[in-house]
């Protein structure tokens, strides 16, 4: 990509420290010498958790545009290009910033900076408020980018609703060792008086920490499994509240945990005080879009080096909680269609590669470990390899994706259907994968 605001950003990050530093003072003076733009916005559904945050974003933008809402969003990281985390609301559906907004608005902010301490993820956050703040649109949806008390999109004063997604370990050297400390920290979004959505929790622990914050700080809150839930029932999604009965088509998002999801969507974005007519939730379920989330490659550079007739699924969940559901999401494909399943897997080294690789123990009948080329944080493919043996894998360390789908259509036995490859582990291999692919994210 060939832009301004790129080669602005790619300045920035030459300039301020890399990685997080999580406090809230830097972007709160930032945002004052801005003339506090993150108190101009419309109303704002804030959402934070460990996994299915983006999915939840995903469900709530649909579920307001199909109900005639303008929609601002922002989501982080990116995938391919850094103007992806900002989504401009506009009549008939958003669109990503364009170039020249973008740069303007990152001159502002650097000018408003004046050269003092700050991360870029500051810098950028402060970026979303102008933007939301100078456009005009119904609602807000805004993705904490790491935790949540000290994250800088935490300076939100009284969300419409904050919404905390299933929590599991995850970045453990900033939030905590134990799912109960994670859950303290995403609570953070919280704030006195303000509703809240507790999503789908698997570990009992944390609900109770969501639980005991929202009602310590006397917010109205409501809870997956006691107030609202959604379920399967032949082929379609039934979602119950307060209110009753919702008989639905199955999200377009693959998976059993997007139900859940969904319901916590539909749950925070009625909280969040909009009208949402039953053919508007309808209509989310079907049009609801999520790259990188059990996304199904069908076309582009490196499908075409495949076996003919692959089925390539890209999924940029990176940790134990993670691969539990996209491993059940596999399961029920196999269920219905037979096929070998492969990975190709590439992770950071912050994360849990025995704990994710263990979810696939039976189901997978080889690894490819490969490096990512976007991040020097990237666990050495041979160490990943090792990693994936521990969790009882068959696992060799190759160079690339590339590489890896080339080994594997040449030494492929053709009498076999053609195989299922699950490519994944990490949002920065599900970017590169789709750039060189071709098809970055619209």
């Amino acid at each position: 990509m060939s832009s301004k605001a790129e080669a602005i950003i790619e300045r920035l990050l030459g300039l301020h420290p890399k990685g997080f530093d999580l406090s809230l003072g830097r972007v709160t003076r930032l945002l004052d010498a801005l003339g506090n733009p993150h108190l101009k916005m419309p109303p704002v559904i804030h959402v934070a958790g460990t996994n299915g945050k983006g999915s939840c974003v995903a469900f709530s933008r649909a579920l307001l545009e199909a109900a005639g809402y303008t929609v601002h969003v922002h989501t982080s990281p990116h995938l391919v290009h850094w103007y992806e985390r900002y989504r401009l609301g506009a009549p008939g559906g958003g669109k990503l910033v364009d170039d020249e907004t973008f740069a303007d608005v990152l001159t502002r902010v650097e000018e408003a900076n004046a050269g003092q301490a700050i991360t870029v993820f500051e810098i950028l956050t402060a970026v979303t408020f102008v933007l939301f703040s100078e456009h005009p649109a119904d609602a807000v949806i805004l993705e904490v980018g790491l935790g949540g008390r000290f994250d800088a999109t935490n300076v939100i004063p009284e969300p419409a609703v904050s919404v905390i997604m299933p929590i599991s370990l995850d970045h453990q050297p900033y939030l905590g060792d134990r799912v109960e400390l994670i859950a303290a920290e995403k609570a953070g979004i919280i704030k006195p008086g303000c509703p809240v959505v507790i999503g789908a929790q698997e570990e009992e622990a944390a609900r109770m920490v969501l639980i005991e914050t929202a009602e310590r700080r006397d917010c109205p809150f409501a809870v997956y499994g006691q107030d609202f839930l959604a379920f399967e029932e032949r082929g379609r999604m039934i979602y119950q509240d307060n209110t009753g009965l919702l008989d639905l088509p199955l999200p377009a998002l693959l998976g059993r945990h997007q139900l859940s999801n969904a319901a916590a969507a539909i749950q925070a974005v009625k909280t969040a005080g909009f009208t949402l007519p039953d053919y508007a939730i309808e209509t989310a379920m079907t049009t609801v879009e999520w790259p990188a989330r059990m996304q199904r490659l069908i076309k582009g550079k490196l499908v075409e080096l495949a076996v003919p007739g692959s089925e390539i699924w890209l999924d940029g969940g990176h940790n134990p909680g993670a691969g539990l559901v996209i491993a059940e999401a596999i399961a029920s494909l196999e269920d219905r269609s037979p096929r070998p399943l492969f990975l190709i897997t590439g992770m950071i080294n912050t994360k849990d590669p025995i704990g994710y690789f263990e979810a696939f123990t039976g189901m997978a009948r080889h690894v490819y470990t490969v490096p990512i080329r976007s991040s020097d944080s990237g666990i050495p493919h041979e160490q990943l390899a090792i990693a994936a043996g521990d969790a009882g894998l068959s696992a060799e360390p190759v160079h690339s994706v590339e590489n890896a789908l080339k080994i594997l259509r040449d030494s492929w036995d053709k009498s076999e259907p053609a195989p299922r490859i699950l490519i994944g582990g990490s949002l920065y291999l599900a970017g590169d994968v789709l750039a060189e692919n071709g098809t970055p994210p619209q």
